[in-house]
């Protein structure tokens, strides 16, 4: 039978001696990477055929930096290529810590299996019922305070209200612009193409009236903001997340709430009917602009068959929605700053998930009031 396998190699600052299948590393003196240098060569060399573990003696090691985590570092990548089991426990504890965190995954330790399917399920529809929930109590909660913030009995100040509907409003007035006359141009230019065939060019104006104020306004704003304002809302929430404004805040006795989540939420739900009734207008002047550019039909003639075509009911619907997008787009758009971690990677990852998730929203919130509608005959 062959015998067990017994070696010492040594060195000014290890002896590795080996007993078999076990290397026994003994570490000693001071590592010190600025007067001492770091020894990386013999790391590679201390594997030796017949290993099938590496274990640490650390009763004679003095003061050590970044020299022995280095040489740990490649004492771990060596036992590894080898298949040797490494065992840290013998190192000091601040030492494990360190190699774990260079290293990734915990040393010496198995990696974790992959969840079970149902369990991944499991997990993740409780995830969506407590993001639910809060998001429940969110809303809650702002009924509630903006209820007291009307009767003037709110933490609320008017300075940051007033900052936050002129960013919402007055401020979002050139891309709603913009984007308005594009969509109601559009409208006009296809309705013109498809009409014309039929000598029914005239009728383009109760298209592009009906189509900006009942369903295209309401949406085109609706995103618009999402993508400007919800996203512009998450980034500044994650920002003082992570800057621990808000817990200093909070330790200040200054409700959050009031300070930073509802001076948003009204200006953006106040705002989006303004603006849908601007780009209901800026829109019909697009289409007008088209339809005299294609049809060569005249103002008047335009304005009138608009005016014939629209009635309250397609203005309330078109309010109705608009009312609902701002007050869904701040809600999802402060509650995503609220959730963000702490660093500055957050802070984008917030305001992209914002607007994903508002524009999304949007889109289907506007099908839910249309099937409605239909179902209500309007």
């Amino acid at each position: 039978m062959r015998p067990p396998l017994k070696a010492v190699v040594q060195s000014r600052k290890w002896k590795a001696t080996i007993n078999g299948s076990t290397l026994l590393v003994a570490l000693s003196g001071d590592w010190v990477a600025r007067t001492d240098g770091v020894d990386l060569g013999a790391a590679q060399a201390l594997i030796k055929p017949g290993v099938c573990e590496l274990t640490f003696d650390t009763a004679t090691l003095g003061h050590w930096d970044s020299a022995l985590l280095a040489f740990l570092l490649k004492l771990h990548q060596a036992a590894g290529q080898a298949g040797v089991a490494f065992d840290q426990g013998g190192l000091p504890m601040s030492a494990q810590h360190l190699l774990q965190l260079a290293s990734g995954p915990a040393v010496g330790s198995p990696t974790e299996a992959p969840r079970p399917f149902l369990d991944r399920i499991g997990r993740w529809a409780i995830a969506i019922g407590t993001e639910g929930a809060e998001g429940a109590a969110l809303v809650g909660n702002i009924l509630l305070r903006g209820g007291l913030a009307l009767q003037g009995r709110a933490a609320l100040r008017v300075g940051d209200l007033v900052d936050a509907m002129f960013d919402a409003g007055l401020a979002a007035l050139p891309i709603v612009t913009v984007v308005g006359l594009l969509v109601g141009g559009i409208l006009a230019f296809i309705g013109a193409t498809e009409l014309s065939k039929f000598g029914a060019g005239l009728y383009v104006a109760n298209l592009v009236s009906i189509g900006m104020v009942r369903e295209m306004a309401a949406l085109m704003t609706a995103i618009i903001m999402a993508g400007r304002t919800g996203g512009a809302y998450a980034a500044n929430i994650a920002a003082m997340q992570g800057g621990e404004e808000i817990d200093a805040l909070s330790a200040m006795g200054i409700p959050v709430f009031d300070y930073l989540i509802l001076p948003r939420m009204l200006a953006l739900t106040a705002m989006m009917p303004i603006l849908y009734l601007y780009g209901c207008l800026i829109g019909i002047l697009g289409g007008l602009c088209a339809a005299a550019a294609t049809l060569h039909v005249t103002a008047t003639s335009f304005f009138v068959e608009a005016q014939k075509s629209l009635s309250w009911v397609e203005f309330a619907l078109g309010l109705a929605k608009s009312v609902c997008f701002g007050g869904f787009i701040a809600v999802i758009a402060c509650r995503v700053g609220l959730r963000a971690d702490r660093s500055a990677a957050a802070v984008g990852k917030a305001a992209t998930t914002a607007v994903v998730i508002g524009i999304v929203g949007v889109i289907a919130l506007d099908a839910v009031f249309d099937l409605c509608a239909a179902a209500l005959g309007i």
